[in-house]
């Protein structure tokens, strides 16, 4: 499965010229020219990572990055023409997780897009909970124990996994794992869900992965 990167940026030739660098990298993307529309697209498209322009139509860009680190830990690379060290700062302790000045090189840019991703996947969190998945096996071991998942089960811990801590609605788990668009019920991602927990449960009562999220849905998280 590609990876998502979600490009917030105004300047419509910027973007799309970064968007076909990107696709030349095995990257899929969606573009976003208005600071308004930003949030809805991140909720609907769930990006792997987010090109974020710091100065855009509607909505400030640190305002964005704020609302995205309320609920995400989706990384952020800051795209900004601002060359003071204080906004460079800001970005980051808002949480970004790099920053990329204008005028800048698509190749430049796609290599940090793979740099902050190559971070994101180094020593995550279901590693340190005990869990490993087999991607070719279709096989979950917690403790070094099979969770004996079906593929859909699979599927749907292999997205939470993928994303630590980021609070996926029923819906976008639907449109992941069903990606043929047939019709499924919530209550179907609630079952999966039910199973995926008794499973886990099976192999290690105390170890409590997947939370659900009053009224939005849910994450994968470990908790000491």
């Amino acid at each position: 499965m590609s990876q998502r990167i979600l490009i917030v940026e105004d300047e419509r030739k910027l973007a799309a010229l970064v968007q076909d660098y990107l696709h030349q990298s095995g990257f899929e993307t969606r573009i976003v020219t208005e600071g308004l529309e930003a949030l809805p697209a991140f909720r609907q498209f769930v990006p792997d990572l987010v090109l974020l322009d710091l100065m855009l139509p509607g909505r400030d860009g640190m305002d964005i990055c704020r609302d995205i680190r309320s609920s995400s830990q989706t990384p952020i690379i800051m795209v900004t023409a601002r060359v003071e060290e204080i906004d460079r700062l800001l970005g980051l302790e808002l949480g970004a997780d790099d920053y990329v000045c204008k005028p800048f090189s698509p190749r430049e840019v796609v290599a940090r897009v793979k740099a902050v991703l190559r971070r994101g996947g180094g020593k995550s969190e279901h590693q340190s909970a005990g869990l490993q998945l087999d991607e070719q096996g279709y096989k979950a071991l917690l403790n070094g124990k099979d969770l004996g998942l079906t593929a859909v089960e699979f599927k749907l811990l292999r997205q939470l996994v993928a994303h630590p801590g980021r609070i996926f609605s029923r819906s976008q788990l639907m449109d992941r794992i069903y990606p043929d668009e047939r019709i499924v019920s919530d209550r179907t991602i609630d079952s999966h869900i039910k199973k995926l927990r008794k499973r886990i449960e099976a192999v290690d009562s105390e170890s409590e992965l997947i939370h659900s999220v009053y009224g939005v849905g849910y994450k994968f998280e470990h908790r000491d």
